[in-house]
């Protein structure tokens, strides 16, 4: 009892620190795709992707047959994604973290199987996985 007495500041900084280290993962909301999972959702066919960076980072490179749908303009052009709400959307952005506010208004909008990709196009490019370099659709 005499040690935690005397130590109390240093046990409370671990706990502290411990609780620090383990919000980020108790934030994470929406369903996540690892790259795997993304990938063969990819290759099964019949999956939409739909990439919400501006149009130039776009055009710098995205995934095969991705649509540019940027993420300030998605909530006026979420119509133009109606005739796909039965198809199965993985929301891209440039590392993991705007998925989720796509994600979220494609939910409401009624589209039932949306994934946000993890890590964004920055952990696709990092496992050296292919991108496609075109004009936006």
């Amino acid at each position: 009892m005499k040690f935690i007495i005397d130590n109390i500041f240093l046990i409370a900084l671990a706990l502290v620190s411990g609780v620090a280290l383990l919000v980020p993962y108790l934030q994470q909301r929406g369903n996540k795709l690892s790259l795997l999972q993304a990938t063969q959702m990819l290759n099964q066919g019949k999956t939409l992707v739909l990439d919400v960076r501006e149009a130039d980072q776009f055009a710098a490179g995205h995934l095969r047959d991705a649509r540019n749908i940027p993420l300030k303009e998605l909530p006026q052009r979420i119509g133009e994604l109606d005739k796909l709400k039965g198809r199965p959307v993985i929301v891209v952005c440039q590392n993991g973290s705007q998925a989720m506010k796509a994600e979220s208004a494609l939910k409401k909008a009624g589209f039932a199987d949306v994934y946000g990709l993890q890590g964004g196009i920055s952990a696709w490019q990092g496992q050296g996985l292919p991108l496609t370099v075109k004009d936006a659709k």
